[in-house]
């Protein structure tokens, strides 16, 4: 009966994905980000209600400005692969507080439950994690001398 070890050499490949999923989820991970901050920010009287929304919630309404144009330009950065550690961070923290402050009581899934603010956590976690990838602004700008 043959034995069932692990080699790591059957999935040397996945090496060479490494890029291209590092663009796959930043990409992702931009355009949602950029779509939920537009709808905070450009329908006329979006940023408005919605930071008065943050300071119900017991937070500052300044912080209503950080989290809306934090998903906004954090998207699109991270689309362009620009100061992606920065942007990615933002994305986590703001998460963070969305999850706790908003989605929480409403349990996992269901109306309001913290499932895709968790999802998105975790990308961002990712993208943190693995950085913007070669095809990014960032690779180009900090590439290191060898």
């Amino acid at each position: 009966m043959p034995s069932l070890t692990y080699n790591p050499e059957m999935f040397a490949f996945l090496d060479r994905l490494r890029p291209f999923s590092a663009l796959v989820a930043r990409l992702a991970l931009g355009a949602i980000m950029i779509a939920h901050g537009f709808q905070k920010i450009f329908p006329k009287g979006s940023l408005y209600h919605f930071t008065q929304m943050v300071g119900h919630m017991g937070l500052p309404v300044w912080l209503g400005y950080v989290a809306a144009f934090t998903e906004f330009f954090g998207g699109v950065i991270l689309v362009l692969g620009l100061l992606t550690p920065i942007a990615a961070a933002g994305v986590v923290i703001d998460m963070t507080v969305a999850i706790l402050k908003v989605h929480l009581r409403h349990g996992l899934t269901g109306p309001g439950g913290f499932e895709f603010p968790l999802a998105v956590f975790a990308l961002a976690l990712v993208v943190l994690a693995i950085g913007p990838g070669y095809l990014a602004v960032d690779a180009l700008l900090f590439r290191r001398s060898r």
